[in-house]
């Protein structure tokens, strides 16, 4: 009754935090920011073109590097949040028990399960999930 709470509980967070994600809900947002109005500008000065140019690329470069690293962060928290779901609903595995660390592609399983089966199929879950290129196993038994 309590696991079946649990996972009731775990996919109703997953959909929420989902729908946040894909409808752009902010927390705590207090509405729209109130922006300055235009400067206007005269004077003889003459904008130097290849200057402009050359910031304008190095600010898109900027703009890229963070959109790949904010991409990457969100697809392993992806990956997280897939196996750790994964466990919560497979009556073998004690996913209380089991910190999931993604990076990169790459799982990292630590913590404390009761049998090797138990070991075994946390393992399977996390290499068998879509978008996982490794998994490092650090569990251990207790006896």
């Amino acid at each position: 009754m309590v696991r079946a709470l649990l996972r009731l509980i775990l996919i109703v967070i997953v959909l929420v935090a989902a729908g946040a994600f894909f409808f752009g809900y902010r927390w705590g947002d207090n509405g729209p920011a109130v922006r300055d109005r235009a400067i206007g500008t005269s004077g003889d000065n003459p904008v130097d073109a290849s200057r402009a140019r050359e910031t304008g690329a190095e600010i898109g470069e900027r703009v890229a590097v963070g959109a790949a690293a904010a991409e990457k962060a969100v697809s392993d928290a992806s990956l997280t949040t897939k196996i750790k779901s994964k466990m919560a609903l497979d009556d073998t595995v004690d996913a209380l028990g089991i910190d999931v660390d993604t990076k990169d592609g790459v799982v990292t399983l630590n913590g404390r399960v009761s049998n090797d089966s138990e070991r075994l199929r946390a393992l399977a879950l996390a290499r068998e999930t879509a978008g996982v290129h490794g998994v490092i196993d650090r569990l251990v038994l207790t006896h």
